[in-house]
């Protein structure tokens, strides 16, 4: 497949990592990052720098003269290094005394107790100003693990001209109508409607869209529970728009960043993607953007709509808790969050910041794709869920699924014995 001209790394790319795997290449943790023992407030971020440099200069001085004192000491760690550094820095309780990670990566720690329960610090009224489903999802086992941050929420990106093309007037809102509209398009165009990766260790798309198809991914006890009639039913699904040659091939050994590419080169009809990307499809392609429109996020017959979700943690071991929560409360507050939402193209996580955001839009009109897309992003908060629960070995359950999944693509498995063996890997690991 052709490769974008012009392919730039963005750094809103890196920032939202946010519909791939967390499982990141191992790099030694560098030195003299870990809490030395002195008062600073010691934050790592994911690679803000230096695009919101600026941001936190101003953040980071505004609290050090409201709490005459404290210091911030901020740490960009690379997206790709933060996994194995964090990994080595609680090992090693040199853990810093703030991080950013997201619910699914920070669940692995959580279960080894690697992180403060924030049930026992964070008052009531607090813990009520987010999103409800949005703190749960930094929940396991009864305890919190994390301060909600900032979010994003896939929209339905379309290419309106290959739409006319196939003679459909609207996006699809729902998995059935997208295999309908896939199947128009390859027909009137020649062309595939949609991209979406079955790579094990990518994005979990694939797997949220089960869930929004009403399969239920484990029990209560941690026990498969895919294996269901909801569950075939959705196998099937994916089985039959590959078989049919719905989906490009390459959806086997290809990760989220080709659907990008293959929507900019206008060789696919829809990009599920945050709005943010609308952007990066202005600045990469223009022609295709200006004929890109944004319609709400496709589900399945449980009508769930999936958001991915940034959080802060803090480390069990730190020595300087109390500091810690606090700085940590100011970053997720409502007025900082609704900054960096609408300096980062993303959403915030409490319900007052979100009010605000889409007052804002509406006050300064729907005037592009990307306004319309924000909008429409936002306002699927109140609805979306992280569709993953926070669990033990959840890229494990990903790989499980996907594997057999693939199998039965590729017809080597019926998908009864496909279930039935992720069922047995799942419950046997």
């Amino acid at each position: 497949m052709r490769k974008i001209l012009g392919r730039r790394k963005f750094s809103l790319w890196l920032l939202l990592g946010l519909f791939t795997s967390w499982l990141i290449s191992c790099s030694s943790p560098s030195t003299n990052t870990g809490n030395t023992g002195n008062k600073d407030i010691e934050f790592w971020t994911m690679q803000l720098q230096p695009k919101f440099t600026q941001y936190f200069t101003e953040i980071n001085s505004k609290f050090e003269t409201e709490n005459q004192g404290e210091k911030i000491r901020w740490i960009d760690v690379a997206w790709s290094a933060m996994e194995s550094k964090i990994i080595n820095a609680v090992q090693a309780k040199t853990a810093p005394d703030v991080v950013n990670l997201n619910p699914t990566f920070a669940s692995k720690l959580a279960t080894k107790n690697a992180w403060l329960n924030l049930n026992e610090k964070i008052p009531i009224n607090i813990k009520n100003s987010y999103l409800p489903k949005i703190w749960q999802a930094s929940s396991i086992e009864g305890q919190t693990f994390g301060l909600p941050w900032y979010l994003t929420t896939r929209v339905t990106i379309y290419n309106q001209d290959l739409f006319k093309k196939a003679g459909i007037t609207k996006a699809p809102a729902t998995y059935a109508e997208l295999a309908e509209v896939a199947a128009e398009i390859k027909k009137k165009t020649g062309k595939y409607a949609f991209f979406t990766t079955f790579v094990t260790t990518d994005s979990a798309e694939v797997l949220e869209s089960l869930v929004q198809m009403g399969v239920i991914l484990v029990d209560n006890q941690g026990k498969a529970a895919f294996n269901s009639a909801e569950g075939a039913k959705a196998f099937q699904y994916w089985v039959d728009l590959y078989k049919k040659d719905l989906l490009p091939p390459e959806v086997l050994t290809q990760g989220h960043r080709q659907a990008i590419e293959l929507y900019q080169a206008g060789e696919t009809a829809i990009l599920a993607s945050g709005a943010e990307f609308l952007n990066t499809i202005n600045n990469n392609a223009p022609t295709i953007a200006k004929v890109s429109a944004a319609a709400p996020q496709i589900t399945g017959s449980t009508g769930k709509i999936n958001v991915a979700a940034m959080n802060l943690v803090i480390p069990r071991d730190t020595d300087n808790a109390d500091a810690a929560i606090k700085y940590a409360l100011f970053v997720t507050n409502s007025e900082n969050q609704l900054a960096f939402a609408k300096a980062a193209n993303v959403l915030p996580s409490t319900q007052e910041a979100v009010d605000k955001y889409i007052k804002d839009i509406e006050k300064e009109g729907e005037k592009t794709a990307v306004e319309q897309a924000r909008k429409i992003g936002a306002a699927q908060l109140k609805d979306a869920d992280v569709l993953i629960p926070a669990m033990k070995d959840v890229n494990l359950l990903q790989k499980t699924i996907y594997d057999n999944l693939q199998a039965a693509m590729l017809g080597e498995k019926d998908i009864t014995k496909a279930l039935q063996d992720a069922e047995a890997e799942w419950n046997g690991r």
